[in-house]
């Protein structure tokens, strides 16, 4: 078994388990009621995540087949994944005058957060030496 080949979605997951630790400890701290969000954390989390598996895959993929590639592969899956991200959101954003506008940032702040994990995943692959 390649443990290197496993290396950047084990990094992914324990990041990602991280980020929702401290996210959730910001939302007890701050009191926030997540019981009446459209989409719950969990739900959240385990979106974006799965979708940067696929972005790590595609790339991983791209990178073995043709490395001069996995950058403009990198713009693709993350203009499909803005599609996906839009079809999600879009319930929010329909809502005419919400009571809480804390959903709706909580969604984009987690898409950044994901995208800025993806990019510099991104940017680690393209400068390995291969």
């Amino acid at each position: 078994m390649n443990f290197k080949k496993f290396l950047p979605f084990l990094t992914l997951l324990s990041i990602v388990l991280v980020i929702y630790a401290i996210h959730r400890v910001i939302f007890y701290v701050l009191n926030i009621d997540t019981n009446t969000f459209h989409y719950s954390l969990e739900v959240l989390y385990l979106f974006f995540f799965l979708l940067s598996t696929v972005i790590f895959k595609i790339l991983l993929i791209v990178k073995e087949k043709s490395f001069d590639n996995v950058g403009m592969s990198f713009l693709l899956a993350t203009s499909v994944k803005m599609i996906f991200c839009y079809l999600i959101v879009r319930p929010l954003l329909h809502v005419p005058k919400p009571n809480s506008p804390i959903e709706r940032v909580n969604f984009f702040v987690l898409f950044v957060v994901f995208l800025a994990i993806e990019t510099l995943f991104t940017i680690r692959l393209v400068n390995e030496k291969g």
